[in-house]
């Protein structure tokens, strides 16, 4: 892909302000388009298990290209950028 084809990818991805319309995260290995800005912790568990009941804990661990490394507990939220790779995975606690 050349750099006008990438640009051009960018731009039809993009609100007139230069800010995206979607993000793209990478959630269990599976791709994802979310409006953000933010993206709590109840929302992450529900795209990567729909139908959960909201009674098992997980652990939510993400990379970012432009953040930290983190983690969320239930009830947190992080900002999202394109590109943040999220593992939601079940605790040994309930």
């Amino acid at each position: 892909m050349t750099n006008s084809e990438a640009e051009s990818m960018f731009h039809k991805d993009t609100h007139e302000h230069g800010k995206p319309k979607n993000f793209h995260i990478i959630i269990n290995a599976s791709a994802f388009e979310e409006p953000g800005p933010k993206i709590t912790y109840r929302e992450l568990v529900n795209l990567a298990f729909p139908g959960d009941s909201g009674e098992i804990i997980y652990l939510i661990q993400y990379v970012a290209p432009h953040l930290p490394d983190g983690a969320l507990l239930d009830g947190e939220s992080v900002n999202l950028e394109n590109g943040m790779k999220f593992d939601v995975t079940l605790t040994n606690r309930s």
